[in-house]
């Protein structure tokens, strides 16, 4: 019917606008085209209206170039650009002709497919010559190989997808023949696949390749070739085993390794087609879940093992889309992908290398995966990468993400990652640091091994001078964490007490100041006078405003004030000062029963040692500790009563003897317990009494 009626359609098509390609050097034309069906009077009756893009390359485009005379050639030869758009074309021209290489070229879809060897048929093919190349597809063999070829010219060209998306029959006949024929001719399914991939490279198009299920018959085909290729390579293993000691011996042994390789190079090509077209498929995310049930990370992964580098970096290109979906990311742990990456850095192929570091990339947010980039030796050659400015920050990421465990962390201390780091944090000077460098360096700080090569040399007076300059607190937070470590790293802090000291009479930001107190508490050497500090620098009434109740509401900036006061009742001279002369101890008991636990652990620290030295605190501090507990007790007799609604019988033998009688007696029986009570109790079994 609609040969009957060919004469009567009427299609214009309309030139849309007109760019460049992002990454190659080629134009993009958007068009539109409107089909319409006339009726006897020549006016139309029916119209469907469609868009369409076509990429024209400009290969030939180089510095030398006349830009004029190339823009008159593409408006001559693309009859979608009108002559009224060449001063456009030209100016496109010089841009691309001007623009530098993109420095992430390669990070996303690999090249375009290239034709294939052995694929030509010395015939130019012909769209009015549809039906004769269709009629092949239903002959031999070779004839099929011969027709499905020139569709293949036909298809590749984007100008003819329209036409032949709307050819029923020849779509037909060329998913049949590949459903059928598959397993007879690695060259038939190849040029068949590629056609269907022509269509796939538009998503526009990509319902036709749905339609007629290529991407299933694409995915048995990619398993079916490497069952094959698993086949050779033991076949292959068995006679290199055998020692040739006659020379035919040896050349049969030659002669299968040729037609291994061969049988290898046009493997990949199928490989390539096959897996690049249902990399364009899986633009549809349900489409996508549908290879992901039928194993699509599983074959992906063994064509790792692959040497041919266009093949490499498609499926690594595949591997990088599908890995930020979790479930994708699961598969990859359960078939060892990071060990098959790890032969990829480095490498000389900077497409390859690039796409390995940004699927490890995506990998490393799981911790088991972060673990088996270390056991696969990843760690010194991403720590090489750093040197290297194309790759240094995706080899950074990988990194920091690696640090953040702690069993990973103090193995940075045998590579030389730690120098260039802090070269980097020279080579900044008073420029703000890039996030991820300083985050790495504050992680790092938290290994003893990687705090010591940081302070060798002038690293820790480095550090130190740009934080207390540029006020910087991401840098204190690295000193806090390298001051935490006992040994001699700490001695060195001696020369800074008074600058840290400083940062809490100057009124600066909140933020800074805390890692400034954190980092004095936690110099517990016995070289320093503390109770000179305190003096010198008038802290104690700083420190004590900050623990008021009004000024709680930042829990880290108490904790390390309290951290603070714990190391200073360490001292003699600092803990008299804090006794007597301060009401510290007061707000360390009001904060005994903070809801924060770190705080409430480091408070009762605190008290505990107060307690042993100053008998009147001792005893305020334990009728507190009393007093709370008991408070506890009665809320959950209380509490009990209400749940159950009667009152509690104490002589019941159903209730909880073990929350009123002790080892020794029975408490009172409205719960109240007097410090004096224990003591008593204490002293009745011949022990002393604690402090205070």
């Amino acid at each position: 019917r609609m040969q009957e009626d060919a004469r009567y359609l009427k299609r214009k098509v309309r030139a849309g606008s007109l760019d460049v390609h992002p990454t190659e050097k080629a134009l993009v034309v958007q068009y539109e085209v409107e089909a319409s069906i006339l009726g006897e009077g020549g006016d139309p009756m029916l119209g469907e209206r469609k868009e369409g893009q076509k990429i024209i390359r400009v290969k030939s485009l180089s510095p030398s170039t006349d830009v004029g005379a190339l823009a008159r050639k593409v408006v001559e030869e693309c009859r979608l650009i009108p002559l009224s758009r060449l001063p456009q074309v030209e100016h496109l021209l010089h841009y691309l002709q001007s623009r530098r290489p993109a420095e992430g070229k390669g990070q996303g879809v690999p090249r375009e497919l290239t034709p294939f060897e052995g694929l030509e048929v010395g015939e130019e093919a012909s769209i009015s010559q549809v039906e004769r190349y269709v009629e092949l597809l239903y002959e031999g063999l070779p004839e099929k190989i011969r027709g499905s070829a020139l569709l293949l010219q036909l298809a590749r060209n984007p100008d003819n997808l329209e036409e032949l998306l709307h050819n029923e029959t020849a779509l037909g006949a060329l998913a049949r023949v590949l459903r059928e024929d598959w397993k007879q001719s690695v060259e038939l399914s190849t040029i068949i696949i590629y056609i269907f991939f022509c269509f796939s490279s538009f998503s526009q198009f990509q319902a036709v390749v749905s339609h007629y299920k290529v991407g299933a018959l694409c995915m048995a085909v990619v398993e079916h070739e490497l069952r094959r290729h698993d086949l050779w390579k033991e076949e292959l293993s068995k006679k290199n085993k055998a020692v040739p000691e006659q020379g035919s011996l040896r050349r049969d042994q030659e002669k299968a390794v040729r037609k291994y390789r061969s049988l290898l190079a046009k493997q990949e090509q199928l490989l390539r087609v096959s897996l690049y077209l249902l990399l364009n498929l899986a633009e549809d995310t349900r489409t996508e879940l549908k290879m992901r049930n039928k194993n699509m990370v599983g074959l992906l992964v063994r064509v790792l093992d692959r040497e041919d580098p266009e093949l490499l970096v498609l499926v690594l290109s595949f591997l990088k889309k599908l890995s930020i979906f979790l479930e994708n990311k699961n598969d990859m742990a359960e078939v060892d992908t990071v060990q098959r990456l790890a032969r990829f850095v480095p490498c000389d192929h900077k497409d390859l290398l690039n796409l390995t570091l940004r699927l490890l990339l995506n990998l490393s947010f799981d911790s088991g995966l972060r673990t088996k980039m270390v056991e696969a030796g990843l760690l010194p050659k991403l720590t090489a990468l750093l040197g290297d400015a194309t790759h240094r920050q995706v080899a950074m990421w990988i990194l920091y993400h690696i640090s953040v465990d702690d069993r990973s962390r103090s193995l940075f201390a045998y590579t030389d990652c730690i120098p260039q780091l802090l070269q980097m944090l020279y080579d900044h000077g008073e420029e703000k640091m890039d996030i991820e460098l300083i985050s790495f360096c504050i992680n790092l700080a938290a290994s003893k091994k990687n705090a010591q090569i940081m302070c060798e040399g002038n690293g820790l007076k480095m550090v130190m001078k740009r934080a207390l300059k540029m006020k910087d607190c991401l840098l204190m937070k690295m000193i806090r964490n390298i001051s935490q470590h006992d040994g001699p790293t700490k001695a060195l802090f001696i020369d800074y007490v008074g600058d840290l000291a400083a940062q809490m009479a100057a009124e600066e930001e909140e933020e800074f100041v805390v890692e400034c107190v954190g980092t004095l508490g936690n110099l517990t050497v016995p070289e320093l006078d503390w109770e000179l500090v305190l003096r010198e620098y008038n802290l104690v009434p700083y420190l004590k405003d900050h623990l008021k109740p009004a000024q709680q509401e930042d829990d880290e900036f108490v904790c390390q004030i309290i951290y603070v006061f714990y190391q200073m009742v360490f001292h003699q001279a600092t803990r008299d000062v804090i006794i007597k002369d301060t009401q510290a101890p007061a707000y360390l008991i009001d904060l005994m029963h903070d809801k924060n636990t770190e705080i409430r652990k480091v408070c009762d620290n605190t008290l505990d040692i107060i307690a042993e030295y100053d008998e009147e605190w001792g005893r305020k501090i334990q009728s507190e500790k009393f007093r709370f507990h008991n408070n506890q007790w009665l809320d959950m007799v209380e509490s009990r009563q209400a749940e159950e609604g009667e009152a509690y019988l104490y002589d019941n033998d159903n209730d909880r003897t073990d929350l009123f009688y002790s080892a020794d007696g029975i408490t009172p029986g409205d719960g109240s317990i007097s410090p004096d009570f224990y003591n008593d109790l204490q002293s009745q079994n011949g022990e002393d009494p604690p402090a205070g």
